[in-house]
């Protein structure tokens, strides 16, 4: 960073201090994860000044030919990966990723079926404000209040009334497995085809500690971060039926050049996650999230479904006398990151929800285990029941960041 450090002072000491946050503080947002030194490396590479519209082999510029060999390794790992037939990774994101889905198989109008945001759903499945939520005709399902798991009947039963041209599954603040053959189950009773934004979970799925929706689903997104611990991007995994409409949707409809420096971390991402290791990694992702649960639950915080199957939890506050925004706020400044989040059926606003949404793939990177996550769910309670005692959150800011030293963050230390 020496370059930068003499170009540009001010933005280096800024990019200097996120390093030491997030080395120094316990990183709980569910949607994040520290990549491998390898994957920034990838990232931080010549290939960022490269053009190459278009596909491997078939490129509207000059000089690609080794650019296709980077889009091809991402293309191959992730098919051998996921066990899918078609992928395209050059999506930005995944709001790209589902866009392309959504423009190759629905018009303008057309009715979708997806999860509810105020339930654990996503902007792009159909929030008001969101382009799926403007151009197309979005239905939405939920959870049951009784247990906070997704209410299967109504998704039949909503499926049989508007007869949707796509069902979506896949969730952002879901704490439970997901049944993707009974979607695709009722996906079929309707003649609709599936969609299943697996970005959450898809390390699980490619660890194979969640059932893997490939097989039953038309189309399948993902981010390639979170879990799978990639850098922050997306792809699309579809049948080979589907893949013309789906690559042509990415290019020329959706995006320009791709962006292949970014590719290249995909394609370092998708390798790590076909070691042996990273399905060791995974199982400690879910061990951490289900011991963080219990210990939050034994300190009297009420978890969104009485605890979680996967990599995160969504925790009402309220319980305590709190609200999300102020939960947020003051573990912020113990050093510890969630963010506010609705939890189902919740009577508060979106910007001041009831609840903090937590994650434990961050944590379970830089080598934290059962034993860490007690002591960290130790602090949150300590943190979230002395929210007006400066004293307290001090000293735990001090706790934690001593605590850090022992278990470094890739490519940071």
């Amino acid at each position: 960073m020496s370059a930068l450090s003499a170009f540009d002072p001010a933005l280096s000491h800024a990019i200097d201090e996120e390093r030491a946050r997030q080395r120094d503080g316990l990183e709980l947002i569910a949607s994040e994860n520290y990549t491998s030194a390898a994957v920034l490396e990838a990232v931080g590479t010549v290939l960022t000044n490269k053009y190459a519209e278009g596909y491997p082999g078939r490129r509207y510029y000059g000089g690609c030919e080794f650019v296709d060999k980077v889009e091809n390794l991402a293309r191959d790992r992730a098919k051998q990966l996921f066990g899918a037939e078609h992928v395209n990774v050059q999506p930005h994101a995944g709001s790209q990723a589902n866009m392309s889905v959504y423009m190759s198989v629905l018009q303008p109008g057309d009715a979708f079926l997806a999860m509810d945001l105020a339930h654990g759903g996503h902007l792009t499945h159909g929030m008001s404000l969101n382009f799926s939520g403007q151009l197309y005709r979005p239905v939405h399902y939920g959870v049951r209040q009784s247990d906070h798991r997704i209410d299967f009947d109504q998704v039949a039963r909503l499926a049989r009334e508007h007869r949707p041209k796509l069902i979506v599954a896949g969730a952002s603040a879901y704490p439970r497995e997901i049944d993707h053959a009974k979607f695709a189950e009722i996906a079929k009773e309707v003649g609709a085809l599936l969609m299943v934004d697996m970005a959450h979970y898809a390390g699980l799925v490619a660890a194979g500690i969640h059932n893997s929706p490939v097989p039953v689903a038309d189309f399948v997104t993902s981010t390639s971060h979170k879990t799978l611990r990639g850098p922050r991007s997306g792809f699309v995994l579809c049948k080979e039926a589907q893949a013309k409409g789906i690559d042509k949707t990415v290019f020329p409809g959706l995006q320009g050049g791709p962006l292949v420096h970014v590719i290249a971390g995909k394609a370092v991402c998708f390798q790590e996650a076909l070691l042996p290791s990273f399905k060791d990694y995974a199982k400690q992702i879910v061990a951490n999230a289900k011991v963080l649960a219990e210990t939050l639950m034994a300190g009297g915080l009420k978890l969104a479904s009485g605890g979680t199957d996967n990599h995160l939890m969504l925790a009402d506050v309220t319980t305590i006398g709190l609200t999300g925004k102020i939960g947020e706020q003051t573990l912020d400044r113990a050093g510890i990151t969630v963010n506010k989040n609705m939890i189902p059926y919740d009577p508060r606003k979106p910007l001041d929800p009831s609840g903090v949404r937590l994650g434990t793939a961050a944590l379970t990177t830089r080598g934290m285990k059962e034993t860490e996550m007690q002591r960290v769910g130790a602090w949150i309670l300590t943190v979230l029941k002395h929210a007006d005692d400066a004293t307290v959150i001090e000293r735990t800011r001090g706790e934690i960041k001593e605590f850090c030293q022992a278990f470094p963050v890739p490519g940071i230390g």
